[in-house]
Formats: C-alpha cells, structure tokens, sequence
C-alpha cells in the first residue's frame, strides 16, 4: 500500500445510521413533549446501535486486511480529534447554562443586577444556590442535595484511577507487553462498570429520599442534564474499551499500529476531565 491511498468501497452505513438516529430523536421527543413514543425511541437505539457495531466491524476487517497506510492514519486521527472538539462544545453549552443560570438569572430573580426588575415576578423570592425554593410555588425543589464526600467523591477516585490504568495499558501496548496491557485495560472496564452502578444508586437515592427529581425546578434539571449525559458517555466508553479488551486477546494489535485503542483512551480521558468539571461546579460549589 506504499504511496497508495485506500478508498472505501460505497457504504450504507451513513445513511442507515442517519435515519436510526432520526428515529431515535423522534422517540425522544416524543417522549418529552406527548409521554409517549417510548417504543419509537428504543427502536431508534437498538438501530443506532446496530450500525455502529456493522460499521465498525468493516473497518475493522479492512485494518486488518491491510488496507489502510499512514493517509488513513491521519484521517483517523483528525477525524477522533474533531469528534472529541464536537464534543467539548456539547459539554460547553451545558456548563454555560449552568453558568448563567447561576450567575445571571436567579440574582436578577433576587433582584440583583441590572435586570434585577424580575424580582417583581416573585417578591418573596430568596436567591440561593442550590435553588431549594424555586421562586414559582407550583414547582417543588428538591428536599436536600447531595453531599459531595461521599458517592460523589467515590466516583471521582473510580475515574481518576481508571485514567491511569488506562495509561498503564496504553504504555504497556506501545512497549509490546501485551499481556500487562490486558490485566490493565480489563482493570480499567471494570471501573468504568463499577463508576456505572454507583452513579445508578445515587440516581436511586434522589429520586427515592432526596426529592432530586427532573420535576425538582432548575436544581433538579441541570443536575440530570450534566450527569446524565456525562453517564451516557461513561457507558459507551466502558464498552468501547470492553471491546478494545477483545481485540487485545485476539491480538489485533501492534505496538505501532493501534490507533483504534489510542482513540479510546483520548474519548476516556475527555469524560474524565468532564466528570472533574462535573464533580467542582454540580456538587462542590
């Protein structure tokens, strides 16, 4: 393949996953606007799901046949770094909105600042964060929040040391110890697992005792916002990895070539730098 650039034959697989994430949409909005539509959503993911995993199972047979070069390589790697780019904005708007609604709106509902006229909305309205007493008495707050020293920090200790296994495999991979590399990555998905089930008991535990609900006014919707999505995320890298951990037993991998395995420790990192930002600003201050 030297001075070669390999060129995809003609795929389905753009346009099928187009209309699975389409689908899916349509359910979620669904859901949200009607409470119905629930059947459509969970079509669209198993769709979505099933394209990625056709989809990427051809780029694995072509890797492995030996079709791609070093121009391949690089699209691969802008192609990652434009994605995770794609995906600090996502995180950015949110934590923008968190910023504004805690720096700008409820001070002006508190009749602080130079729109602080709103406060004619709710007179009897305190401005505090976390908003407890929503300024709307139709709408209920949450009855407490969480403390950040307990599952919380739990979590952020899982994160923070699955990073570094996931740097020891990374090394390990790269020094050609391919069996280090397993024990480490397969150390790292079970963290991940772990970060999983405890963030599902703490969704128990607002739900159940602490009133943090999507209903909660604005405490309780920039709470499952923020942490949703950053769960979301923890549960496709936990089975990216999961499957970075099958392709290092099948030995698919070399200690200069594994771009698939590098783009997964890039997407781990980022969700683990997201959770930090999380950690500081959602429960911390």
């Amino acid at each position: 393949m030297s001075g070669s650039y390999y060129v995809p034959a003609t795929s389905k697989w753009p346009v099928l996953g187009s209309l699975a994430i389409g689908v899916m949409m349509v359910g979620i909005g669904m859901v949200l606007v009607y409470d119905r539509g629930s059947l459509i959503m969970v079509a669209g993911l198993v769709a979505v799901v099933a394209v990625m995993a056709l989809w990427f199972r051809d780029v694995v047979r072509e890797s492995r046949s030996g079709l791609y070069d070093s121009q391949m390589d690089r699209s691969f790697r802008w192609g990652m770094g434009w994605f995770i780019f794609s995906e600090v904005m996502f995180f950015a708007a949110f934590f923008g909105a968190l910023f504004y609604i805690r720096t700008f709106a409820i001070p002006w509902l508190g009749g602080e600042g130079e729109k602080g006229i709103s406060a004619l909305l709710w007179p009897e309205f305190t401005a505090h964060w976390p908003l407890l007493n929503p300024p709307d008495p139709s709408v209920s707050g949450p009855a407490q929040v969480f403390s950040p020293w307990h599952l919380p920090l739990v979590n952020t200790l899982i994160l923070i040391s699955s990073s570094i296994t996931l740097t020891v495999a990374h090394e390990a991979l790269r020094a050609g110890y391919r069996r280090t590399c397993r024990n480490w990555l397969a150390g790292t998905v079970l963290l991940g697992l772990c970060f999983i089930v405890i963030q599902g008991v703490e969704y128990y535990e607002a739900y159940a005792h602490y009133g943090i609900t999507l209903d909660a006014g604005i405490y309780g919707a920039t709470f499952f916002i923020l942490t949703g999505f950053h769960g979301l995320h923890v549960i496709v890298g936990t089975i990216i990895l999961a499957v970075m951990l099958v392709r290092i037993i099948r030995d698919h991998f070399t200690r200069e070539e594994h771009f698939g395995f590098e783009a997964s420790c890039w997407y781990w990192h980022f969700v683990d730098v997201v959770w930090i930002g999380l950690f500081l600003f959602v429960y911390v201050f």
